[in-house]
C-alpha cells in the first residue's frame, strides 16, 4: 500500500500569518500520526516563511514514524539538517518570490554539487531523496549522484484538466517510475494532489509515500486534522 506523508507547513503558514504560537505545527504532526500518517514532512526554507528552525528540532523529537525535512541545498541549511539528523531530508529548489515549489530539481544542471551534499548526508546516515519533475533523465542523473529515493513531482498532473492532459501527465508519471524501479531508487511523489486526483497516483507501481499538505491542512480547517488525514489514509 502506498503511504501518506503529511507536509505540515501550512499549519505553520496561518500561526505565521499573525506571528503567535496557534495553530502549532508540533500538535498537527501528533494528530496526523494518530490518523494514520507513516510520515511528517516539513519544509525548513532559507527565508522562514512558515517552518522555523525550532520546529524542526522539536520534530526530531516527538515524531514516531519518520521526519521528511524539505530544503534547498545550500550550506546553512545542510549544517541544521545534519545537526537535527532527520530520517531523510528531501532536496527541493527554492526562489524567493514562488508562492510554492514550482518544478523539480535540476539535477543534471548541479550533479557536483549535489553528489557532495549527497555525501554529506550519507555519512551521517540520512536517507537522501530528490524532488524532481518527471523526467526520465532526471531519474539517471539522481542515480549518479547518490540519491536513495527521488518524489516526483506531481503538479503537471494536478494542474492538467482535461482528460487527455491528465492520461499524459499520469503517463509520464508511471514510465518514470519504472525507470526508477529498474535503477533500484526508492519512489515517491506529491505536490498539487488532493482527495479527488489523488487515486492513480497511488496506484502507480512501486509507488511508496506520496507526501501531501495543503489538501489535508485546507480540509483539517472545516472538519480538523485527524479526520482529514483519515479520509486521505483511506484514499490510499
Amino acid at each position: 500500500m502506498t503511504t501518506l506523508g503529511v507536509n505540515i507547513d501550512h499549519i505553520a503558514t496561518i500561526r505565521q500569518a499573525r506571528g503567535g504560537h496557534d495553530p502549532d505545527p508540533l500538535q498537527a504532526a501528533v494528530l496526523a500520526e494518530l490518523a494514520g500518517a507513516l510520515g511528517i514532512t516539513a519544509h525548513l526554507r532559507e527565508d522562514r516563511r512558515h517552518i522555523q528552525d525550532r520546529d524542526i528540532y522539536l520534530l526530531k523529537q516527538i515524531v514516531t514514524t519518520h521526519l521528511n525535512m524539505e530544503m534547498a541545498p545550500t550550506q546553512e541549511i545542510i549544517k541544521i539538517a545534519v545537526d537535527v539528523l532527520p530520517y531523510m531530508v528531501t532536496l527541493v529548489p527554492e526562489h524567493r518570490q514562488e508562492l510554492t515549489t514550482e518544478g523539480g530539481l535540476a539535477v543534471r544542471e548541479k550533479e557536483r554539487d549535489l553528489a557532495k551534499a549527497i555525501e554529506t548526508f550519507r555519512d551521517h546516515k540520512i536517507l537522501v531523496s530528490l524532488f524532481i519533475d518527471p523526467d526520465i533523465n532526471e531519474i539517471k542523473a539522481a542515480k549518479r549522484v547518490g540519491a536513495t529515493h527521488v518524489e516526483l513531482h506531481t503538479g503537471y498532473y494536478s494542474n492538467a484538466t482535461d482528460p487527455l492532459s491528465v492520461a499524459e501527465e499520469l503517463g509520464k508519471l508511471k514510465d518514470c517510475a519504472l525507470v526508477a524501479n529498474k535503477y533500484g531508487l526508492n519512489l515517491n511523489a506529491g505536490h498539487g494532489l488532493n482527495y479527488l486526483n489523488v487515486g492513480p497516483v497511488a496506484e502507480i507501481d512501486g509507488m511508496q509515500e506520496l507526501n501531501i499538505g495543503h489538501a489535508i491542512v485546507a480540509r483539517s480547517s472545516l472538519i480538523g486534522m485527524e479526520a482529514a488525514v483519515r479520509d486521505m489514509v483511506a484514499l490510499l
